[in-house]
């Protein structure tokens, strides 16, 4: 692994190199669990816009360092800033993060370990895939202390079936690893002194205007009625059908060999 930068915002976040095209966002404040302060909040905004705008990223893994993935919101901060406006603000923050993974062109992969709790599971949620150490756990714990997970109930809702997502609003209780998986909160988990980005490795060998097109027409034919979604589906490929890179790949295929995509 070979550092593109040493820090972003004061070395909350690093920024790395794990392999060609895949670069790891590193969370890094693990002596508060990677808790979402305002300051981490900017550090996420700003190296996801850098990898966003980095021709060199064709997936973004966002990682953690210590115990913990993310322990949500930083809960000391908030109660010792005791305003409607801060917390609307807040809450804008983060929500703004979590719509820069879903907008971002390119696939983002959470990696989790340790436990990822109320907005740091809905960091999980948020990402487009995701890898669980056999030992990392999730919950939205905020009803606990009387708290409503309501933004992490967003994402989590967009994951999972509706009533497993509202047992685990209501009961702030954790799910292990492979319960995750089950439920489809992540797509695989892996020993912890194993856990790696396989996945990662395999978005990169396709053809990155072919991932970033998927990625796009995902999210957007998600939130419409079906008609709609067949016709922007139908219209995405026939565009996707005129790109000389997809032809190239086509061809290959016929031929079979492999594509040149260079």
């Amino acid at each position: 692994m070979s550092d593109l930068s040493d820090s972003i915002q004061g070395a909350l976040v690093l920024r790395s190199v794990d392999a060609p095209g895949v670069v790891r966002l590193t969370l890094n404040r693990p002596q508060s669990f990677n808790t979402l302060s305002e300051a981490m909040l900017d550090a996420q905004q700003a190296a996801l816009n850098e990898s966003a705008a980095d021709p060199a990223a064709r997936v973004v893994v966002i990682a953690a360092e210590g115990k913990a993935f993310c322990a949500g919101h930083d809960l000391r901060d908030m109660r010792a800033k005791l305003s409607l406006d801060y917390y609307y603000e807040l809450f804008a923050r983060c929500t703004k993060v979590m719509l820069a993974i879903q907008a971002m062109p390119k696939p983002v992969i959470a990696r989790v370990q340790g436990i990822a709790t109320a907005a740091g599971c809905q960091l999980v949620s948020m990402c487009d895939l995701a890898v669980a150490a056999a030992s990392a756990r999730f919950a939205v714990s905020g009803i606990n202390v009387g708290l409503l997970c309501a933004t992490p109930g967003v994402g989590l809702s967009r994951n999972l079936s509706r009533k497993q997502a509202m047992e685990m609003l209501l009961t702030g209780e954790f799910i292990d690893a492979e319960t995750a998986r089950e439920r489809g909160l992540v797509n695989s988990v892996a020993p912890d002194d194993k856990l790696d980005e396989a996945l990662a490795a395999s978005i990169v060998a396709k053809l990155q205007v072919a991932v970033s097109m998927c990625k796009q027409l995902f999210y957007k034919q998600a939130e419409m009625g079906i008609a709609d979604a067949y016709q922007l589906a139908g219209q995405t490929m026939a565009c996707n059908m005129m790109d000389t890179a997809a032809l190239e790949g086509m061809q290959a295929f016929i031929e079979k060999r492999p594509p040149d995509w260079k």
